[in-house]
């Protein structure tokens, strides 16, 4: 198994797209990135520690490769805003790959450059590329939040939904 940690926004949207990958053995939200041991989601809220909110992928490179991730990832949200996912705003909703090895750096910074080059995005790309550091686990609470409050949730219904909605139509082919 191996491992890749994305931020792209909201890690309810995150984590809800690719947790129904096929080679996709988990998706975890928490925190990556910040200056502050153990977070917690209230105080990564404040912008002030300094962490994005991110998921954990551990998957099967049998079934899915590290390039096959990054596509649905600049996929699935805007690598063109800084700071921000649709009107979710601060530096905790960043675009940012936290990469495990040269490897995946490499893989990244090819692909951005592949994007980049093809002019897939009307804006330059601003997602971030760093080492991975120590990755904190979110409150249980966040867990599978959309399966969980998806009916009920308000944002989830404006938000989250659309955006699974249309990466299940899209990628129908890769899904579990």
């Amino acid at each position: 198994m191996k491992k890749a940690i994305v931020a792209g926004g909201c890690f309810w949207c995150t984590e809800a797209v690719f947790k129904h990958l096929k080679g996709v053995i988990e998706a975890v939200p928490g925190y990556i990135g910040g200056k502050q041991a153990n977070p917690t989601y209230e105080e990564v809220c404040t912008g002030e520690t300094g962490h994005a909110e991110a998921i954990e992928i551990v998957y099967d490179e049998r079934e899915i490769r590290y390039t096959q991730l990054l596509e649905i990832f600049f996929a699935t949200h805007n690598p063109t805003t800084l700071n921000r996912q649709g009107e979710d705003r601060g530096t905790q909703y960043r675009s940012e790959i936290f990469y495990f090895d040269e490897e995946q750096k490499q893989t990244a910074l090819e692909y951005i450059g592949i994007l980049t080059d093809e002019k897939v995005f009307d804006q330059p790309i601003v997602t971030q590329l760093s080492p991975a550091t120590t990755f904190y686990v979110a409150e249980d609470y966040h867990k599978n939040y959309f399966e969980r409050k998806g009916t009920e949730n308000p944002y989830c219904q404006m938000v989250v939904k659309p955006k699974v909605d249309k990466f299940k139509m899209q990628y129908a082919s890769k899904l579990k």
